[in-house]
């Protein structure tokens, strides 16, 4: 039966954050991407970084761009990284799952950290979504291509990924209050990522 708890995730990636984030590497494939979200979002907005890893490269292309970016990560490991990299910018240890900040963000990023939650899970984090974010906020966020689970590797030890149908992405966001501007399955030119980018209703 496959681990899927998000504790064990968490486990993964407080041993072997060092080596996600040399695999991860500094190059901004998601340019592109970041420049659409970017798009959104009013000059110096809050920014949530939902499972900020090490801050590299996005946390750190968005403060490049002025935005006040403010990281989570459930691995105090990965957050420590994230403060190595990103000196004075706001971040703390936390859950998504019990995500409740009391602040709505302009912005909300959960890119290649979602999509580390059991279904159920995932869905719960919609309305968690909807509270933390202003009107007109951008949300974007990696998913899988269709519904199923997969398990990769990280440093020899099981990753578990999952990923809701597209229908019931589209579902939860609408009921969440946020329109889909965009949604791409597998970009060749990301990294092969299923990409969402969506905005609340003013």
């Amino acid at each position: 039966m496959t681990d899927h708890s998000a504790e064990r995730v968490i486990a993964v990636y407080r041993r072997h954050g060092r080596d996600w984030a040399m695999l991860r590497g500094v190059q901004l494939v998601e340019r592109t991407w970041l420049d659409r979200f970017c798009g959104l979002l009013p000059d110096g907005a809050d920014v949530l970084d939902i499972g900020c890893g090490s801050g590299v490269p996005m946390a750190r292309e968005l403060v490049r761009r002025g935005l006040a970016v403010t990281g989570i990560d459930a691995a105090p490991e990965m957050l420590a990284l994230f403060r190595a990299n990103l000196p004075g910018t706001s971040s703390l240890v936390s859950d998504m799952r019990q995500l409740a900040l009391g602040k709505a963000f302009a912005g909300l990023l959960a890119w290649d950290s979602f999509f580390h939650l059991a279904p159920a899970d995932q869905r719960a984090m919609f309305a968690r979504f909807r509270d933390h974010a202003a009107a007109g906020a951008a949300l974007m966020f990696t998913s899988g291509p269709g519904y199923g689970e997969t398990v990769g590797t990280l440093g020899g030890d099981a990753l578990y990924h999952a990923s809701l149908d597209p229908a019931e992405y589209r579902a939860l966001l609408d009921a969440a209050g946020f329109r889909v501007i965009d949604h791409v399955v597998e970009d060749p030119q990301c990294g092969d990522r299923t990409i969402w980018l969506a905005q609340r209703h003013a």
